[in-house]
């Protein structure tokens, strides 16, 4: 147990306050999801990961169980790194979190399943690991809100960072620490009390991601004895009594979740190698003991409780990569999406040196928001860099200068507009100066009070000074005058559903368009609105693709969108959602992992953000040849023309335009 524990057991009252950060969701997995129908070639199965509504106040390390209301969640660490007892329940909507009663002392690090009209607390701790098994009655898939979780039995030893699982009538209990060392036991109970040791790991670990599929048990990567992470997949049969490595991930993990859906098992986020949060989802297929890149998170979480109930899987809380509690709740579905028609000559190829007497693919400077490494530039079409921010010459503002999401200019060109996505902030700096003019937000401390935001994703000035947001976690879109007055907001805290203007389902994108109206793009559902700036909806419609992000109008009736996923797309669609053209490689040096935002260059090129491969490229609609790029492919880096996760950029021409977002200021 690496972590403080303590505190009493709190009043319900001041539960409802901040034990929402005592959510129990733990690193047990619970099987579910429906089956795959049959195969379809012009038809794909993806994972959908969206943000629904966050909880009242972060969470982490906490035990979850899919409880046929919604997602039981017991426990865990508050954002002070104290140990909690409470107990809720999320409804299946993830809207509403309702009082379940309390465990008999604060508890983290443990593991839970429901067994039977109960449900089970294996382990975990306080100040030391703890042998203790509790119960709490759920009669008719349900806990009563002044329910007592009561000691039902005992562990053969201390055990917490475990996983567990119910599997036919029983639950096991799979690895954990007993105070100084990983354990490599596989246990089995049928009724909390008595435990018969069923298997044995091939290596003791403890922080594995946990799920069942098909009758067996999965446990994914962990930390050894030695303190690294391990990259083992490994499957348990109760009924044969092994356990054996049937693969490897990618790459080593540990601190993961796992849920169970449609026959895969996918793990979500954990800490590499180097430490801190990920956001990569991997899919197992146990039919074939191979592992695949699924998605990415919207958000890098370890240490997160994660569960299924019916054909939804839920991770809650966690640590950020910064090891902040998190408030978030992440609700993951499998879609099936028709694949869009392709343009007959789109090839894909990876960009090649312009020969000698060929035209650039653009005019003037190019900025690129470089996420990865904290950082502007912006560069030339011979890829020369002209200016760095944060630099020697241009220092950070107070606080530094963390995560840029976005970054477009503004004043044609003598200034530059930026959001720090997961810093909680908004940024206005003089360029070439790199002076701060004006900042909106606290750094690092998100909130849905006025003057706070929760992940703010593409803010751009507007003529008259006033700043348009989308503030993603917070599921609305502001508009903010110069003194910092929200002068509109556009959806609510509170729901995270699609009903605009009123209510937004994490909308990622406030374009402002020629009108004065705002293109909004809302990741649950695949949602593209236009809504006039005093909020009326003009039209709505839904595409027929993962992850819109960050939409751009091209014609009266035509605009651009990028799919956020992997392989992600570029597509042309009109009001009807009708599919006019695309972009979407599934495989070679033209495949795109993540592309955030895809804007048409002056003489119709296609630029693109494809941010996990670590470059931006320009893209021939007609040809589908990757003309140019700026980063090297799969190679993140910091030196000349290397990129790492960009995820906005700008182009400012010679003459002090913005050919891409004209109407702005």
């Amino acid at each position: 147990m690496r972590r403080r524990r303590r505190r009493l057991l709190l009043p319900l009252a001041a539960l409802l306050a901040i034990a929402v950060v005592a959510l129990v969701l733990g690193r047990s997995g619970s099987g579910g999801g429906g089956a795959p129908t049959a195969a379809d070639p012009a038809v794909r199965t993806i994972l959908v990961a969206r943000l629904a509504k966050p909880l009242p106040a972060p969470i982490s390390a906490e035990s979850v169980v899919g409880l046929p209301g919604g997602p039981l969640i017991l426990g865990g660490l508050d954002s002070s790194e104290a140990s909690v007892s409470g107990v809720f329940q999320l409804d299946r909507t993830a809207a509403r979190l309702s009082p379940a009663g309390t465990l008999s002392g604060p508890l983290h690090d443990a593991a839970a399943t429901a067994l039977g009209d109960r449900v089970l607390v294996f382990g975990g701790g306080t100040e030391t690991s703890s042998d203790e098994v509790q119960a709490l009655p759920a009669a008719n898939g349900a806990v009563a809100a002044n329910a007592t979780a009561s000691q039902i039995g005992r562990l053969p030893t201390v055990r917490s960072d475990l996983g567990a699982a119910p599997i036919g009538g029983r639950a096991y209990v799979l690895g954990g620490y007993d105070g100084s060392s990983p354990l490599d036991s596989v246990l089995a109970t049928a009724d909390g009390s008595t435990f018969r040791q069923v298997a044995t790991l091939p290596q003791p670990a403890r922080y594995m991601a946990v799920a069942a599929s098909g009758g067996k048990l999965y446990a994914f990567g962990g930390e050894t004895a030695s303190g690294g992470a391990s990259g083992a997949i490994r499957e348990v049969d109760p009924k044969a009594g092994t356990a054996s490595v049937v693969g490897h991930l990618p790459q080593p993990l540990s601190h993961a979740s796992a849920v169970s859906l449609g026959g895969h098992v996918y793990v979500l986020g954990g800490e590499g190698p180097n430490g801190g949060a990920g956001d990569r989802i991997w899919s197992f297929d146990p039919a074939t003991g191979k592992a695949a890149v699924a998605g990415r998170l919207p958000r890098p979480v370890a240490d997160g409780g994660a569960t299924t109930v019916g054909s939804t899987g839920y991770l809650i809380g966690g640590k950020g990569n910064r090891g902040e509690a998190l408030p978030s709740v992440v609700l993951l579905h499998l879609r099936r999406v028709r694949a869009a028609p392709a343009e007959p000559k789109s090839t894909a190829t990876a960009a090649k040196p312009a020969r000698h007497g060929q035209p650039a693919p653009f005019r003037g400077r190019l900025l690129i928001a470089d996420r990865g490494n904290d950082r502007l530039l912006v560069v030339d079409a011979r890829k020369k860099v002209l200016w760095r921010y944060p630099s020697h010459g241009h220092p950070a503002p107070p606080g530094g200068f963390y995560f840029p999401d976005d970054a477009f200019f503004t004043h044609h060109g003598r200034q530059l507009i930026a959001n720090e996505e997961q810093d909680e902030r908004i940024v206005r700096l003089s360029f070439p100066r790199g002076k701060v003019l004006w900042t909106y937000g606290h750094a690092g401390v998100p909130g849905s009070e006025p003057g706070y935001l929760h992940e703010p994703d593409d803010a751009y000035l507007w003529r008259d000074g006033t700043i348009s947001v989308a503030d993603a976690q917070n599921c609305r879109i502001l508009l903010i005058s110069p003194r910092k007055k929200v002068l509109r907001q556009f959806g609510d805290p509170a729901s995270c559903e699609h009903e605009p203007p009123h209510r937004l389902g994490s909308p990622n994108g406030d374009t402002p368009l020629r009108d004065g109206n705002l293109l909004v793009s809302e990741v649950n559902g695949s949602y593209i609105d236009e809504i006039t700036r005093k909020g009326k909806l003009v039209w709505s419609v839904q595409l027929p693709i993962a992850h819109p992000s960050d939409p751009q109008q091209l014609g009266r009736d035509r605009y651009l969108v990028a799919d956020y996923t992997r392989p992600g797309g570029i597509y042309e669609f009109d009001r009807a959602g009708k599919i006019l053209w695309s972009y979407h490689p599934s495989s070679g040096p033209g495949m795109l992992d993540h592309p955030s935002l895809a804007e048409r260059f002056p003489g119709g090129l296609i630029a693109v953000n494809d941010d996990y491969r670590h470059r931006l490229a320009i893209i021939d609609r007609h040809s589908g040849k990757i003309v140019w790029q700026y980063g090297h492919t799969d190679q993140p880096g910091r030196g000349h023309d290397r990129l790492n996760t960009p995820d906005g950029f700008d182009l400012l021409a010679p003459n002090g335009v913005t050919p891409t977002h004209r109407y702005t200021g």
